[in-house]
Formats: structure tokens, sequence, C-alpha cells
């Protein structure tokens, strides 16, 4: 298994940066951001409680919409900015060397055969 990945000799270690300060910062930024787009829900939903009138309408069923919608959003971004991050992280490791592909006709190209 350690012939498949063979690194590069020489080739420079580029340094850490932003993209692992983002990668630590996601899973805070998940839970808070998720925490705080569901509150206008749980509000609209405990002043249904006291307020039977707000409970009839369909005032709650539109911000329960509005709020789900708002938390996919933010799980499809947050996960977007987590796959560039790794991409970016993974592109700045070590270079490999690929292995050699012997050609059957690298003397003479196929099409330049008589």
């Amino acid at each position: 298994m350690s012939r498949l990945f063979n690194r590069l000799p020489g080739h420079p270690r580029t340094p850490a940066g932003r993209e692992r300060q983002i990668l630590r910062m996601l899973p805070k930024a998940l839970l808070i951001g998720t925490a705080l787009l569901a509150l206008p829900s749980l509000a609209v939903r405990g002043a249904a409680l006291f307020n039977p009138l707000l409970g009839a309408g369909s005032l709650v069923m539109s911000v329960d919409i509005y709020s789900v919608s708002l938390v996919v959003l933010h799980w499809t971004v947050v996960f977007t900015v987590g796959l560039s991050a790794f991409i970016v992280m993974v592109m700045k490791g070590p270079a490999y060397v690929a292995d050699a592909y012997p050609l059957s006709d690298a003397d003479t190209p196929a099409g330049d055969k008589p």
C-alpha cells in the first residue's frame, strides 16, 4: 500500500491557513445558527399558548415554514463552506508522484503506423 502514495521529493509543504480555522468554527456555527433560526418558530408557538387567536390562524404554520426553510438554507451554506475549506486543506497537502504507465506504442504513435 505504501507504493501507491509516493510523495514528490523536494515539494514544499504549504502552512495551514484560514481553512483550518474555518473548519474548527463550523460545528459551533451550525449549532448556534440553527438555534437562532429556530427561535422565531418557538416564540410564536409560545405566544400561541397564551393567546388562542394566534394558534387558530395560519401565522404559526407560516413562521414554521419560514424557519424550516432558513434552517435548511443555513445547513446547506455551512456544508458548502466546510466542503470548500476541506478541499483547500487537501490541496495544500503534500504532492504525490504519479505511477508510470508504459505505453504499448511509445516509439511510434498509433496514428503514424503504415
